[in-house]
């Protein structure tokens, strides 16, 4: 398509059109997540939704269309710290998907190759593989740029004048703008205006995340710089430590004047890729791929949480709580080529599934009937009286005869990796 016909279908006819807004609930529905500041979750939205869409419409044809404020919500980051979401309703997802569905085919032609966060049919394996090329190529040196709080920092001004260059259509540009304003509302329902930034929560966030970042794609191509970028997240390799340390300086420079967002200066910087991590992965210098350090200690973590015995969950409800998780890290991690961390912990997972159903037979008399249950039989039983602690107790013969390998495996308390075949 030419650019003249693309933008052409960017307006709020287009936008709102039977079609459009129909593929976009289903893409909101296929999400779910929370309800925003409104309580309303999807159910509730579409019946909303059937009683006054009509009005709503016109309201937005009009420009008359106030979006509501967008619920903060703080979920941990990998790395420490916590990482600010901006949830809005139900309603204001669905008219963002809207929006979305009719600008990304306007950029996504003109996308930087190396951008791979929140495109179609992109993935981070994809950034991922394309930075094991530069490396095997002789390009061992990474520079990390981390953009500080970047989708709390987005410049409006800039954004506003980079959606402008493809979307004509006034009405549109000034609901996008007021999307970019919606107040935060906080949980004892304070709010607070938002002159920059593009909250995360938002279909429409990652889009404008991109278009903004492209400029520096660009800056990064012609300089003939080798990188990769998903979303926030910026790696160049090159070939000496003394070319990472110029090209750090002067790309920090240039993101700081041009893009007006701050580069974290203690957390970029620049060194042997097998000492850095991308997006959970670490690059071996041979271009191996394996787990970062920091995802296999995040892991651990999660680990000690999901098989906490004080949770009010049932065994079954364990299980697929376990199983969800840890089926989603695998198929993220399962590129990794080289190293055996994953494989190690095997044992010490299910040492923590072993400790976790001991606590939970809590009494002598619990544990012996949870024993025999499994098989164990005689003087075995005699552990039920033990005096020592459960993590102790998690690699004894007899919870390993109770809980084998095969009976955890039977009934679903599952390892995926160990399905996998041989170690890489």
């Amino acid at each position: 398509m030419h650019n003249e016909e693309n933008t052409e279908t960017a307006t709020l006819e287009t936008v709102l059109s039977r079609e459009n807004m129909q593929e976009a609930w289903l893409a909101v529905k296929a999400n779910g997540g929370a309800p925003g500041v409104d309580g309303l979750d999807t159910e509730a939205t579409l019946d909303h939704l059937r009683a006054h869409w009509d009005g709503i419409r016109a309201k937005l044809l009009a420009g008359g269309y106030k979006p509501g404020a967008v619920r903060a919500m703080d979920i941990p980051k990998a790395n420490g710290g916590t990482r600010r979401l901006g949830i809005p309703n139900v309603q204001d997802r669905l008219i963002q998907q809207a929006i979305h569905r009719k600008m990304s085919p306007l950029w996504e032609a003109e996308f930087s190759e190396h951008s791979h966060g929140f495109r179609p049919g992109r993935s981070a394996h994809d950034a991922i593989q394309e930075a094991q090329g530069y490396v095997r190529d002789g390009k061992t040196w990474v520079i990390d740029i981390d953009l500080k709080g970047f989708f709390d920092e987005v410049d409006h001004d800039i954004l506003m004048r980079l959606v402008a260059l493809k979307v004509r259509d006034k009405r549109l540009l000034r609901l996008i703008g007021n999307y970019l304003r919606a107040p935060m509302q906080f949980p004892d329902r304070s709010r607070e205006k938002r002159m920059k930034g593009t909250p995360q929560g938002g279909p429409l966030s990652p889009l404008l995340a991109n278009i903004y970042l492209d400029p520096l794609d660009k800056e990064l191509e012609a300089r003939g710089l080798a990188f990769v970028r998903y979303a926030d997240d910026i790696a160049v390799f090159v070939s000496s430590e003394r070319a990472a340390a110029r090209i750090l300086e002067s790309l920090t420079a240039w993101i700081e004047k041009h893009l007006k967002v701050p580069v974290n200066r203690e957390k970029s910087g620049s060194g042997p890729t097998d000492e850095n991590a991308l997006l959970g992965f670490r690059l071996g210098r041979d271009g191996g791929v394996s787990v970062a350090p920091k995802a296999i200690a995040k892991l651990k973590a999660k680990v000690r949480r999901l098989w906490d015995a004080r949770q009010n969950l049932t065994s079954r409800g364990l299980r697929d709580q376990w199983a969800a998780y840890i089926r989603g890290w695998w198929e993220y991690f399962r590129i990794a080529d080289s190293g055996h961390e994953p494989y190690d912990l095997s044992g010490w997972i299910r040492r923590h599934i072993r400790k976790c159903f001991w606590l939970r037979w809590k009494t002598p008399k619990g544990r012996v009937n949870a024993l025999r249950r499994l098989g164990v039989k005689g003087r075995a039983l005699g552990i039920a009286y033990t005096g020592l602690g459960a993590w102790r107790v998690a690699r004894t013969r007899v919870m390993h005869q109770a809980l084998s390998n095969r009976t955890l495996k039977r009934y679903g308390f599952i390892i995926p990796w160990d399905f996998a075949g041989a170690h890489p």
